[in-house]
């Protein structure tokens, strides 16, 4: 095997290192061996392969030539790499020192190789567990290398290829476990890195959609605490900057599905709606947001409507609204931009698409030109089929009437009387020359220091996710606002485990928590029965039985995927596993109306076994310390993920 290092890099030395510096270097690196679990074959190749290094090195006409070599080597034009041959019976130990010098993704490429036909060691031999181990920790190295270089998704697929590899190997439970944390924590890493490339890219941009879908999932909306990982201002922030990486089409797609169970994502679907009407020239499409929002059943958002309704054309309509909806703060603003209601509306109107409705999009640049808007054709045509003013607007006269003269406008010119070719909205000049459009405060979304790399942004800016008009405070992604609990679905029948029968002489024992769990504040045995039905059944699952319990009353859809995801691999290598679980200790440390954490030390058991039931490889006992999250549905308590304790 040719390890892609030299001498120096091996034993950790510089060419300008002196001798004594380097015996002392050689003696440090055989005293401090890896102690990850290495058998005794591989660190005595390791510092076979060392002294080797250190005796050529030591010799000075050896060295010289050696170094002349290396020279010549980095003058070559084709760029040719200096590389040791190290011989069969040693290239483990030389892996191990590859991965020591820092090439950790090198080390997890030729460890693999190494693991595949037809040089594939020999099952349950040393060198196979050696080799098995080596690819975890340089997979394991190699991901926080990527990650550190911001290459996130290179990051991820090293992570799945390492799962995949020990998980065919059906070893090292506690490094998967690891593998699959850092997976899942590089999320949102991932979605960022993929979002932010070109709109060309289409595939890869079609999984960060993906990914994000899979990450609100897992917390249960946009307003979710499932994911113990990011709480709601560092998800927030996250999102934040997520926006201005999705075109609008997008965030109308995602926000229209996830809002029959979000409040937030169902008023951020109107807003792009309603960008993506003016934007285009589409009132269809703000007639489908101002739906939206009226069926909503928010309050205060009454003037949003309003000016939905009046890029509709709907002006009676909306001045209506307006004045239904205004509180009396957003009365005094308004009645110090103009007299004449229709003017206060049309100032109201485009602060609102300058500030909370046009920014944040990607794919998006448009200005807040209500002239330019109801100059559109299109626009025109939709507004005289569907509901025509009924009565008129000022006429364009003079185009430096002031908003005095405006307020009692004289009588419109024939509307019958169509001038060909003419581009102008006529009923609309005299309203928005010369004006000064207002600087409204609108509420604000306090966020968290932002944790995630700023990467290049689109040529939009990120807007923050508030409701425009004065008292509306709907911050979106903000706890503030609570999931919609969900009806129960089909199959959902609750099952409880009753208490087996006493003894008449015997006092009676306490009855064993319910399951399904839908106390409203269950106690820390609830909760720790719960767990334990959970890890029941994911024992059964997993050594190819039913679970008695239906698992969907137990966690949340993502780990019933991820489970049965787990047992679909198992099935396709003919394999079960035999799992035993104990907790030992629970403590419950967050706990709310929707959430609760705990965390939990247990002691784990496995064994692999073939299609004929005969035991693969060595079994596994380890004592956990995890932190799982359980989060109410409907008056439902699941488990929603967990992740190793700090």
């Amino acid at each position: 095997m040719e390890l892609p290092i030299d001498h120096f890099r091996l034993l950790g030395v510089s060419p300008t290192t002196d001798l004594q510096s380097l015996l002392r270097t050689l003696q440090q690196r055989i005293d401090r061996a890896p102690d990850q679990g290495f058998t005794q074959d591989t660190l005595l190749a390791r510092e076979e392969l060392l002294r080797a290094s250190a005796d050529l090195l030591s010799d000075e006409p050896r060295r010289q030539a050696y170094e002349s070599d290396l020279t010549a080597l980095a003058g070559d034009e084709r760029s040719v790499m200096p590389a040791l041959d190290v011989p069969t019976s040693k290239e483990v130990g030389g892996l191990l020192l590859l991965l020591e010098s820092g090439q950790a993704l090198d080390c997890f490429e030729l460890a693999c190789r190494a693991l595949q036909p037809p040089q594939a060691p020999a099952l349950g031999s040393t060198r196979e567990a050696d080799l098995t181990l080596l690819a975890g920790l340089a997979c394991l190295a190699g991901a926080a290398d990527l990650h550190q270089q911001r290459r996130y998704e290179a990051a991820a697929q090293t992570l799945q290829q390492g799962l995949q590899l020990l998980q065919r190997m059906g070893q090292l439970p506690a490094i998967r476990q690891q593998l699959n944390d850092e997976l899942d924590g590089l999320r949102p890493y991932r979605v960022l890195d993929l979002l932010s490339r070109n709109l060309t890219a289409q595939s890869e941009r079609a999984e960060g959609l993906r990914l994000l879908e899979d990450l609100v999932a897992r917390r249960g909306g946009l307003e979710g605490f499932g994911d113990p990982s990011m709480g709601p201002a560092e998800f927030q922030a996250f999102f934040k900057q997520i926006r201005s990486f999705l075109t609008v089409q997008e965030q109308v797609d995602l926000f229209s599905r996830w809002a029959p169970t979000s409040a937030a994502a169902d008023f951020l679907a109107s807003t792009a709606l309603t960008a993506s009407g003016f934007a285009q020239r589409k009132p269809e499409r703000i007639a489908a947001a101002r739906q939206r929002l009226e069926a909503s059943g928010q309050e205060g958002v009454q003037p949003l409507v309003a000016c939905q309704h009046l890029l509709l054309g709907q002006v009676e309509l909306a001045r209506a609204t307006f004045e239904r909806g205004a509180n009396p703060e957003l009365r005094r603003w308004a009645e110090q931009q103009s007299s004449d209601p229709l003017a206060q509306l049309c100032a109201y109107c485009r602060d609102w698409l300058t500030r909370d409705v046009l920014p944040g999009y990607r794919d998006l640049e448009a200005d807040p030109d209500l002239e330019a808007y109801f100059a559109d054709r299109d626009v025109q045509a939709y507004v005289e089929q569907h509901d025509p003013p009924s009565e008129p607007l000022p006429a364009a006269a003079d185009s430096a009437l002031s908003w005095e003269m405006a307020a009692n406008p004289a009588t419109p010119a024939d509307q019958d009387e169509d001038i060909e070719g003419e581009d102008e909205a006529p009923w609309l000049d005299s309203w928005l020359a010369d004006w000064r459009w207002p600087q409204i405060q609108w509420p604000q979304v306090r966020l968290a220091p932002m944790q995630w790399p700023q990467l290049p942004q689109p040529s939009r800016r990120t807007a923050t996710v508030a409701a425009a008009g004065a008292g509306v405070a709907l911050l979106a992604i903000a706890a503030a606002v609570r999931l919609r609990p969900l009806p129960p679905g089909p199959g959902r029948t609750p099952i409880a485990v009753q208490p087996a029968p006493k003894p008449v002489a015997k006092p009676p024992a306490p009855a064993a928590p319910a399951i399904p769990l839908r106390a409203d504040a269950p106690s820390e045995a609830e909760v720790q029965a719960l767990l334990e039905a959970w890890l029941d059944a994911k024992a059964a699952i997993l050594a190819g039985k039913d679970s008695r319990i239906p698992l969907e009353v137990l966690a949340r859809p993502t780990q019933v995927d991820r489970l049965e995801s787990e047992r679909a691999a198992d099935q396709a290598r003919g394999e079960t596993q035999t799992i035993s679980t104990s907790i030992t200790a629970l403590a419950i440390e967050e706990r709310d109306p929707k959430r609760i954490a705990a965390t939990v030390s247990l002691r784990y058991a496995d064994q692999r076994l073939n299609a004929k039931g005969d035991p693969e490889g060595d079994p596994t006992k380890l004592e956990l310390r995890n932190r799982y999250v359980f989060a109410r549905d409907g008056g439902l308590w699941r488990l929603a993920s967990f992740q190793k304790a700090p």
